[in-house]
């Protein structure tokens, strides 16, 4: 029989224990199990069945013995190794998590082990409930396990004195404000009985002294299918004015990157159909791309654009993260992927910038989260898509401020690289499933050596430069070839010819870029024949990787057009092979494929 799972949540000591068990008395349950089939197993956490507490434990030959009673946690005698019973007799255990939230790993019951817990039929699909054979998790809870009071709000950071133990850093906790509640997030501990924590919510009618719990877990986001084609938010509330969210799990958003062995390295490349990204920089499947670029340039539009290109043929999920953007472009988005067709298989997870520092920080983990499932639990492909990363560089330094840290240079938190790694290195192709993700970065005051955006272009693959002085000459889109930079764009992965024509494409614009100033003063016809024939040819090429999109066609009344790389490449080396100096240049402008100009 399929063995049964029961992750970690707070439902299931609604249906756990909820009529004692099958045989023995009715608050006692005698399980027989080998030494071989306890093999590494030990006592680790206690299981607390509803109204009660397990009070006592006892291992013996061939078996363990536990028995419960309502009441708080009286003692529990683990087992010294498997299949024997403790020399030390009972020992105490202090409340605290490893009483209260735990699990039993690894226990094997034998083949008439048949313990019926009524209620599961509906979860796992049988009719007689769960029978054995292994019981592999089960975890209840009953009581907060951390109480204290709010000692101070300033803004959105409280200042908390506890009962008991300091939870953990990272650790959620619930306060009482009015009639409702606000969540926050631990960020330091100032003592051994006060705690720092930043707000995910608005603090408004939160007072000093009221009631502040928890669990001492960390703060999680529901994953699952039934997030496709929903907007939530990162705790994973409906933006949508649809149903609650049918999870299938639910995940802390604070996660470890995957090992190296975990890792699968990119081998192959993404065909976007942007003439310009494909040649110049293209995309790796399990890599990290980005548009940089400052405000207005369009990094909106390629980022809208390359999802409405990719998910159409994408086999596996679209995981999309807003941080800190307008909520009028997120309702574009949404409308856009709507009319497509494609939302079914996009997740949307928003943090926009009317919310709070602390929960514009901490979405893209809540969004990668949700991603992570897909690819690891489900190994599905996963397209992972920011917008845009630097809002959560920027809420970083705001809650980095508002918890009294030192700024760093230009303003920014002293950890804008881990804030940073912490994204960014969970962001890569597993052998479970692969995925692959696009973010846009905005350049403050289109400057280049800011710190985040330095950071920024450490972890990234494919960096697709956008540039104002393109955008303000009227080419769309506004990408600046000699800037942007992409480590696919080697032989091993696509081809020898692809580089040549890519490098000598560079080497031509570069030289039109140096007889700028010449053209500029004296005039085209100053020039030497050969630089004269150089010039149309680079404007024949600015002309011929302009592109209409699919996203703008009831902006610019123009059909969309989706280009392969071969034609790109075909197109490219026919205007630097000179088969192209016949044709006038503003017939190259705003079209797909070569061929829609020479075979009209």
């Amino acid at each position: 029989m399929r063995t049964a799972r029961w992750p970690l949540g707070q439902d299931h000591h609604r249906v756990a224990w909820k009529n004692g068990c099958s045989h023995g008395r009715p608050n006692e349950m005698q399980l027989g199990f080998s030494s071989q089939q306890t093999s590494g197993s030990s006592f680790r956490r206690a299981i607390t069945p509803k109204g009660g507490r397990l009070s006592r434990m006892r291992g013996g030959r061939g078996g363990m013995h536990f028995a419960w009673r309502p009441g708080r946690l009286q003692r529990a005698s683990p087992l010294a190794r498997p299949g024997s019973v403790s020399r030390r007799g009972p020992r105490e255990y202090p409340m605290g998590e490893r009483c209260m939230e735990g699990r039993w790993d690894g226990f094997r019951g034998g083949p008439d082990w048949g313990a019926k817990i009524p209620g599961l039929a509906r979860r796992h699909g049988t009719k007689s409930g769960l029978r054995g054979p292994v019981l592999e998790r089960l975890v209840t809870q009953t009581e907060p396990l951390l109480k204290g009071r709010i000692a101070s709000v300033r803004g959105t950071v409280l200042e908390i004195d506890v009962e008991g133990a300091v939870p953990s850093i990272g650790a959620a906790l619930e306060c009482a404000a009015g009639q409702g509640r606000v969540v926050a997030v631990v960020q330091a501990h100032v003592g051994t009985r006060r705690l720092r924590a930043i707000a995910l919510d608005e603090t408004r009618g939160l007072r000093c002294g009221a009631h502040v719990h928890g669990d001492g877990r960390p703060l999680q986001v529901p994953v699952g299918r039934g997030l496709l084609g929903r907007v939530v938010d990162l705790r994973g509330t409906p933006l949508d004015g649809g149903g609650a969210i049918v999870a299938d799990d639910h995940r802390p958003l604070r996660r470890p990157p995957p090992p190296p062995w975990a890792r699968r390295p990119w081998m192959k490349v993404y065909e976007t159909g942007i003439k310009v990204i494909d040649l110049f920089c293209p995309f790796v499947q399990g890599g990290r791309a980005a548009v940089f670029g400052g405000a207005g340039v369009g990094k909106t539009i390629v980022l809208t654009e390359f999802i409405h290109n990719a998910v159409a043929g994408f086999k596996g999920v679209a995981v999309f993260a807003g941080i800190g953007e307008r909520s009028r472009e997120g309702l574009e988005l949404w409308g856009e992927m709507r009319r497509r067709g494609v939302l079914d298989r996009t997740a949307l997870v928003f943090g926009q910038m009317n919310e709070t520092p602390g929960a514009r920080f901490m979405v893209g983990e809540a969004a990668l989260s949700i991603a992570e499932y897909f690819r690891d639990d489900l190994g599905q492909d996963v397209m992972f898509v920011v917008d845009n990363i630097y809002r959560h560089v920027q809420a970083g330094m705001e809650v980095s401020g508002l918890l009294g840290r030192l700024p760093s240079r230009v303003g920014y938190q002293p950890t804008l690289a881990a804030d940073l790694a912490a994204i960014e290195e969970r962001i890569t192709a597993t052998h479970r499933g692969g995925m692959l993700s696009v973010q846009a970065v905005y350049v403050p005051a289109d400057d280049y050596g800011d710190p985040a955006v330095t950071h920024a272009f450490w972890h990234i693959d494919s960096a697709l430069v956008l540039s104002r002085a393109v955008a303000a000459e009227g080419y769309y889109p506004a990408v600046d070839p000699l800037s942007s930079v992409s480590k696919a764009l080697d032989a091993t992965f696509v081809g020898q010819r692809h580089c040549d024509v890519a490098e000598d494409a560079r080497r031509l614009l570069a030289r039109h870029e140096e007889l700028r100033d010449v053209i500029s003063m004296l005039g085209v016809d100053e020039l030497s024949p050969e630089d004269r024939t150089l010039v149309g040819r680079a404007k024949r090429l600015r002309n011929f990787l302009t592109q209409p999109f699919f996203v703008t066609e009831s902006f610019t009344a123009l059909q969309g057009r989706w280009v392969s790389m071969a034609d790109t490449l075909e197109g490219v080396a026919a205007i630097l092979e000179g088969r192209c100096d016949a044709l006038p240049e503003d017939s190259l402008f705003m079209m797909g494929a070569l061929s829609e100009v020479l075979h009209g």
